[in-house]
């Protein structure tokens, strides 16, 4: 049987604070994580994105701040900015009737700004292990009364490169505190970190099939790398999602896509890695309000995005790591709600198709590349539905003097093909450009990790690894000493 919040002792304050915020039973991590975390436990947990793991961490967290001391007491490590301002905003929500303030800190904002906000003392810190270790080298963050340290997404922090940084930041904690640490995989390197920082950790893992959402319909088409736009442009005629993503596997790839759906005329916006945070905010809030319905992104710039709403999801590149494909489709099918996710595969990635379908337990169904008869005739009916539904519920008396004097120009029929014509979106064929991008391969699995065919190991740079040329930048030098 679930079990409530009430259940696990939460002080007053927090509990009337989860409770505003819509949750009532706890889900699957959380069940397991609150009474280990509550408790003090070094804790590993082995979750997705959308499953609750913010909560998880977040209310003990809160819950064992000392009100009573103005140091910093909690840290949390997430490898994005975008990341790193959501864990700080819920944690806000559940700390704010018992008063424990919690500011974001990463790169790309204005750091004297960052340092404004450091000197109202928080007691909570989410940010970025770059940043952090750039104030904790100005001395802007102490880091002596640290109570709990968590670790958000650490193998994606180990997948761009911050695993150095990580130590770093560790080697400087107090021995003697709380350790969480949550992971969508677990690399080795994430094994070594936690058996190098943590003390008697507790293991909490959500299985697979917890992961793959039932409520989220999934389905693939085997489509050329050429074909992939207009298929795209017929399911979102065909479909009209409220809220839709399309993710892309680079940024030149988000780009170029944009542009194109901007040519088509649909209502698009893009986020990727190469954009200033200032634009990345605003794209952000237009897709929040629906100025915009359609939002193309790469996979590091959506990761974590918690936005409800989002209907559908299109894959319009496989991820580079099946891992990163729950994350994806964890963006739709929130809270309860239906979503729906459709991956393009071309041809030479159906050995690929069958290995993601392994990792997540589930057998994704064969949907057939649409035509544009199929885009316009399903427009068609939908928008004759609307007009059936106007008739039948609204309000029309207003327009019927308008309707009899367009009735003696015209005879019935053809004035209602050509409201028909008028509200339904017709094929558009404008020429676009849309660089072809390499197929991805199927990866060799061995001793729990994905090795690359060509020898070296996701995130562990000991293996060759080389930094892309749109990771990130480091602003301080790594040699020099913290104290």
């Amino acid at each position: 049987m679930t079990r409530v919040f009430s259940d696990f002792g939460l002080s007053p304050e927090v509990l009337k604070a989860v409770i505003d915020m819509g949750f009532e039973e706890a889900s699957p991590i959380q069940e397991q994580a609150l009474p280990l975390a509550l408790a003090g436990h070094d804790l590993i947990g082995q979750a997705q994105t959308g499953t609750g793991k913010t909560a998880a961490f977040g209310i003990p967290l809160v819950e064992q701040v000392d009100l009573n001391d103005a140091a910093l007491q909690g840290l949390v490590l997430a490898p994005t900015r975008e990341l790193a301002v959501q864990v700080a905003e819920e944690l806000n929500r559940i700390g704010r009737y018992r008063g424990v303030a919690t500011i974001p800190i990463y790169g790309g904002q204005d750091i004297s700004r960052q340092i404004r906000a450091l000197k109202k003392r928080p007691q909570i810190v989410a940010g970025t292990p770059g940043r952090l270790l750039d104030h904790i080298r100005r001395r802007t963050i102490r880091l002596g009364n640290i109570r709990t340290v968590v670790l958000d997404e650490a193998d994606e922090m180990l997948n761009m490169g911050f695993l150095e940084d990580i130590e770093l930041i560790l080697q400087e904690l107090p021995e003697k505190r709380q350790t969480m640490l949550f992971s969508a995989t677990m690399p080795a390197a994430i094994r070594r970190l936690a058996g190098r920082f943590m003390q008697d950790p507790r293991e909490i893992t959500i299985q697979a099939r917890e992961l793959t959402m039932p409520n989220i319909e999934q389905f693939y088409i085997e489509v050329a790398e050429q074909q992939k736009f207009d298929t795209l442009c017929r399911l979102l005629d065909m479909q009209a999602p409220e809220l839709a993503i399309v993710f892309g596997r680079t940024k030149r790839r988000v780009d170029e896509v944009l542009t194109a759906l901007g040519v088509r005329g649909y209502a698009a916006a893009g986020i990727h890695g190469d954009m200033t945070q200032a634009r990345r905010d605003l794209v952000m809030r237009k897709f929040r309000s629906g100025q915009v319905d359609i939002l193309v992104a790469t996979d590091v710039a959506a990761r974590g995005l918690d936005i409800d709403g989002v209907t559908h999801v299109y894959n319009f590149d496989v991820p580079q790591d099946p891992e990163w494909y729950v994350h994806r489709i964890g963006r739709t099918g929130r809270a309860g709600a239906s979503g729906i996710a459709i991956s393009f595969v071309t041809p030479r990635e159906m050995g690929y198709l069958r290995q993601l379908e392994y990792l997540i337990r589930r057998r994704l169904e064969r949907m057939p590349i649409p035509t544009m008869a199929d885009a316009w005739q399903k427009q068609l009916k939908s928008v004759a539905e609307n007009l059936l539904q106007i008739a039948a519920d609204e309000h029309v008396d207003n327009y019927r003097g308008a309707a009899a004097e367009l009735l003696a120009c015209s005879d019935s029929v053809t004035l209602l093909a050509a409201a028909l014509k008028m509200l339904t979106r017709e094929p558009d064929l404008t020429p676009v450009k849309i660089t072809a991008e390499t197929p991805v391969r199927v990866k060799e699995r061995r001793g729990g990790q994905a090795r690359r065919r060509d020898g070296g190991y996701r995130g562990d740079r000991r293996h060759g690894k080389q930094r892309s040329r749109g990771s990130r930048v480091r602003s301080t030098d790594r040699r020099a000493p913290l104290r």
